[in-house]
């Protein structure tokens, strides 16, 4: 599944054409996809403007005139792509195979803006993504939100923040950063390479990062720079191009390449001078890459 990085390339790459267009139609050519459209979806949102597009934890959204907002989520396989003009093509070159089969083209957003006509087409093959249409002075207390937790690129995640959520808790370090209600849109693969980063074991239980007074130790403060560096990390390289994550442009981020533990297993640590081999263990159904040699 794309996460937060993906998305936040996602959006960066639809702004230039959607923010300040007029969706002049919504095309749905089927009535779901993980669930049900809104009832009058298409005749809600045409001829609205577009004022901007932001992204909360890994929903895209899709800010329009009336105060509305059209929430999407990629789920497994989705991808947006964007076509102006007379010639019906996504610029860019293609590293790996995405999907331009027509049959899952699910979404049509015919947009006229300031350049002319454009199209953007979501296209999910397996369709676990979805959309929805939310007032946007009820966003907070949706229930796609109102649990989550602070960005993890926000000025409220801290270690001070975390250690109010940590203390006590025997709950694993990699469970407790997966969990969107402590940080919202943090996901597998780069909780694995902030724990790396921080020299801190994913069996580790939480509440080791905070003391008997409830302050954060050094290694929370240290697990925090480590979570923020590699999510911009990641952001500034493109996102990671897993599986059929693509960007909007066509081309594919390249912050996969530079993985340092995740999908390393049995592979030399790239932490220098350690000289240990990431391992690869299941936690709640879920794969964690770590090295036990550096990682306590």
């Amino acid at each position: 599944m794309p996460e937060l990085p993906e998305v936040e390339t996602v959006r960066r790459g639809l702004a230039p054409s959607m923010e300040g267009a007029v969706l002049k139609k919504l095309e749905l050519r089927r009535n779901d996809l993980r669930f049900p459209f809104p009832a009058d979806f298409a005749r809600h949102v045409a001829g609205r403007g577009i004022t901007s597009l932001s992204r909360r934890a890994k929903y895209l959204l899709i800010d329009l005139d009336d105060g509305k907002t059209i929430v999407a989520h990629l789920g497994m396989s989705g991808s947006f792509r964007v076509e102006e003009g007379a010639a019906a093509e996504t610029p860019g070159t293609f590293h790996h195979p995405r999907s331009k089969d027509e049959k899952h083209d699910h979404v049509l957003f015919h947009l006229v803006g300031a350049s002319g006509d454009a199209r953007v087409i979501y296209n999910d093959p397996r369709r676990f993504g979805f959309m929805d249409l939310v007032r946007r002075t009820e966003m907070t207390s949706h229930p796609f939100f109102r649990d989550l937790g602070p960005e993890p690129t926000g000025n409220e995640l801290s270690a001070d923040y975390l250690a109010k959520r940590f203390g006590g808790k025997a709950q694993p370090l990699k469970s407790a950063l997966l969990d969107q209600k402590n940080i919202a849109g943090l996901g597998n693969i780069y909780v694995c390479e902030a724990l790396w980063r921080s020299h801190l074991s994913p069996l580790r239980a939480a509440g080791t990062l905070v003391t008997d007074a409830g302050q954060p130790t050094e290694a929370l403060f240290t697990l925090v720079d480590a979570i923020r560096e590699v999510i911009a990390d990641a952001i500034a390289a493109g996102g990671s191009s897993l599986r059929d994550h693509i960007q909007t442009d066509g081309s594919l981020g390249y912050f996969q390449h530079s993985f340092s533990v995740y999908d390393r297993e049995a592979q030399p640590c790239r932490t220098p001078g350690c000289g240990g081999t990431v391992s690869r263990i299941v936690q709640a159904g879920r794969s964690s890459f770590y090295c036990a040699s550096c990682q306590g």
